[in-house]
C-alpha cells in the first residue's frame, strides 16, 4: 500500500516521550490485541512512570518516524545490537513505517560494528521480521505483571 504522505525518520528528542508512549499503547491495544487476549494486553499496555520511560528512551539511540509533522512510529537499538522496541501507530500500519525504521536501525547497527541484530518479536511482529530476513532462534514466553505472553527470539545477520 502506498501512502500519499512522505514518511521520514529523525533522531528522538526529549519532547517525543509522550508521542512514543501513545504509539506504544495504541499499537498494543489496537493491533497486537488481534494476537493476545485481553488480560495479556492489559498487562503489556502499561507505562508505570512516564519519567522513567523518557529516561529509557533517551538512554539509547531511538528514532522517530514522522508523517508530515506527526510522529507515527519509533524504534531503538541497544548497545549489544538488540532492537528492543519498534511500534507503529495503528493508523499508519502497512505504509512502510516499520520498514523505514528497520533500515535506520540496521544502518546504525552496521555503523556500530554489529554483524547481526536481534529482537524479541511479538506474535504480531513476527511475520514482519521474517519478511525482512530475520530467523527465529526460539519461541519463548515472557512474564508481564502476572501474565505470560508468547514471543520469539529472532536475529538477522547484517551484510
Amino acid at each position: 500500500m502506498r501512502s500519499s504522505h512522505r514518511i521520514s525518520v529523525r533522531d528522538y528528542r526529549s519532547d517525543d516521550a509522550g508521542a512514543t508512549i501513545d504509539i506504544f499503547l495504541r499499537a498494543i491495544r489496537e493491533v497486537a490485541s488481534r494476537d493476545y487476549n485481553a488480560a495479556q494486553i492489559d498487562a503489556w499496555a502499561k507505562v508505570d512512570d512516564p519519567a522513567v520511560w523518557a529516561e529509557w528512551r533517551a538512554s539509547r539511540p531511538t528514532w522517530m518516524a514522522i508523517c508530515e509533522t506527526q510522529p507515527v512510529g519509533f524504534s531503538d537499538l541497544k548497545t549489544d545490537g538488540c532492537l528492543d522496541m519498534m511500534f507503529v501507530h495503528p493508523n499508519h500500519q502497512g505504509k512502510g513505517v516499520a520498514s523505514l525504521l528497520l533500515k535506520t536501525v540496521e544502518a546504525a547497527a552496521r555503523n556500530q560494528g554489529h554483524r547481526r541484530i536481534f529482537t524479541e518479536a511479538s506474535l504480531t511482529a513476527k511475520p514482519f521480521f521474517e519478511r525482512k530476513g530475520f530467523i527465529v532462534l526460539a519461541a519463548q514466553t515472557v512474564e508481564k505483571r502476572g501474565q505470560t505472553l508468547p514471543n520469539f527470539r529472532m536475529e538477522k545477520t547484517l551484510a
